[in-house]
């Protein structure tokens, strides 16, 4: 026990400040949340779970389109009334929303104590620091972002140490005609290969036995260092890794798959056969409207070529529906891509019309009824696949990461298969066994629902040496299969 833990009556000694903190968006401002965990504990703050207890409440925002700006917007003002309810004395707002419109926020949110930017993350400490005698600003927002995430900066994680996103780059360098990143997020900043084997080796030093690889533009990595490297380099120094058992990779475009990335997934080992690649549409007319970089054509054969040299491969891909210019036409050669491709896992998005973009210029916009109708197709069409490709799986001994007990049942544990991205696919629902968290355990896939699986403990052999050979399950039926 530690000594300020210690009561005296009712009162602890030196009792620590509390923080809250709610992190809206993707992995990457995950990431950035995780180190402004680590800057508010090194300033002695103790991280509480209910906002209401918390004295300093930190909202880390998503500016990407307009539904998760909507969403922060919400956030924000419903944490603010902890400020008249609860124990709250400053509300600081973070991230990409600040970084996009830190005049109109600061204008329009008189609630809000501090902002911070998708690149101030270590400005935390300076907002904590304050108070009536040495006050911090109240806008912090650099500009232009220039942050670059290092191993020894602080970070505390919010979620099991098994699995942990590693932020390899910040910002992005493409034209995508529907996307503002680059324009608040700056551009493609890589890190050094050498400061990520370290975060990586101290990582799994300390229990992560799975990390994810992210940054908004993954194959293009390390091209613009000083001592220029590439994705495949990098991979190869980080499956020297002792105690990593899986390296996954986000945010691959087509553009560029080269072969000596394709090999280090041949090869097999702590490369999981997973790989998350953005389409974003399949008409050449509309690739040329987003200013993609590739045809149709390019997509098809890479997937042939994914295909014939990966069999085992699990990919996840993106579209937008509804772009500017989008005809039905265009429309139905996505499907047509999406028949074809056979993906793994497919999320769809309607798109956003973002001032300061390309496409948020253009004037030929799609019915939001169309939109809707059109993301509805798509993801019809991908269910039956996903059921296909899961009952293809059926009989299969697979190695499971356990993430521990299941929502179904307090019966069953949850796991993921290696072709299962954390939080953005299904996930294996484990009979007749027991588990540690982050263990790694074979079972026999028994059962596949629409998005999920059901694995037998019982029946794995643990055996690494043991081929992978399909098995026929035992009878049963679960009431958790649709």
């Amino acid at each position: 026990m530690k000594a300020n833990d210690i009561p005296v009556g009712d009162v602890p000694v030196n009792p620590r400040k509390t923080i809250h903190f709610v992190s809206l968006g993707c992995p990457k401002n995950r990431v950035d949340t995780e180190v402004m965990l680590g800057v508010s504990e090194h300033a002695g703050y103790q991280l509480v779970a209910n906002a209401s207890d918390a004295e300093v409440i930190v909202v880390n925002t998503c500016g990407f389109v307009e539904a998760a700006k909507q969403e922060s917007i919400d956030t924000i003002l419903a944490l603010a009334d902890y400020k008249g309810q609860g124990k709250c004395k400053k509300l600081v707002v973070a991230g990409c929303l600040s970084q996009r419109y830190p005049e109109e926020l600061a204008r329009d949110l008189p609630e809000v104590d501090h902002f911070l930017g998708s690149s101030d993350m270590r400005k935390l400490d300076a907002v904590l620091a304050a108070d009536k005698e040495h006050p911090a600003e109240r806008v912090l927002v650099g500009n232009p972002a220039d942050y670059i995430f290092s191993q020894s900066d602080p970070r505390r994680l919010s979620t099991d140490p098994h699995s942990v996103y590693v932020k390899i780059a910040e910002g992005c360098s493409r034209k995508c005609s529907f996307c503002a990143i680059p324009s608040f997020r700056g551009k493609q900043r890589s890190r050094p290969v050498e400061d990520i084997v370290r975060e990586v080796q101290r990582l799994c030093g300390d229990g992560t036995v799975e990390v994810n690889l992210v940054s908004q533009d993954t194959i293009s990595y390390g091209r613009d260092l000083d001592r220029p490297a590439n994705l495949a380099q990098l991979v190869r120094a980080l499956l020297e890794v002792k105690e990593l058992r899986w390296l996954r990779l986000f945010y691959l475009y087509p553009e560029k798959l080269d072969d000596e990335l394709v090999e280090l997934y041949a090869a097999g080992g702590k490369l999981v056969p997973y790989l998350d690649m953005p389409f974003q549409h399949a008409s050449d007319h509309m690739l040329k409207l987003m200013r993609r970089g590739y045809n149709a054509k390019r997509q098809r054969e890479l997937l042939e070529r994914l295909r014939t040299r990966l069999p085992g491969l699990f990919i996840r891909s993106s579209f937008i529906v509804g772009h500017p210019g989008e005809t039905e036409q265009d429309f139905q050669e996505l499907l047509d891509l999406v028949r074809f491709a056979e993906l793994d896992h497919v999320g769809v998005f309607r798109y956003s019309h973002e001032e300061g973009t390309h496409s948020g210029s253009l004037t030929d916009l799609v019915a939001q009824k169309t939109i809707e109708r059109r993301a509805r197709e798509v993801m019809k069409v991908q269910r039956g696949i996903s059921k296909r490709r899961l009952r293809a799986l059926v009989g299969r001994e697979l190695d499971i990461l356990v993430e521990g007990p299941s929502d179904e049942s307090e019966h069953l544990l949850v796991g993921r298969h290696a072709g299962q991205a954390p939080e953005v696919d299904g996930s294996v629902h484990l009979l007749n066994g027991t588990a540690e968290r982050g263990e790694i355990r074979k079972a026999l896939i028994t059962h596949a629902a629409d998005y999920d699986l059901v694995g037998d403990l019982s029946c794995g052999t643990d055996d690494p040496l043991r081929p992978n050979t399909p098995r026929k399950p035992k009878a049963r039926k679960l009431q958790i299969i649709a």
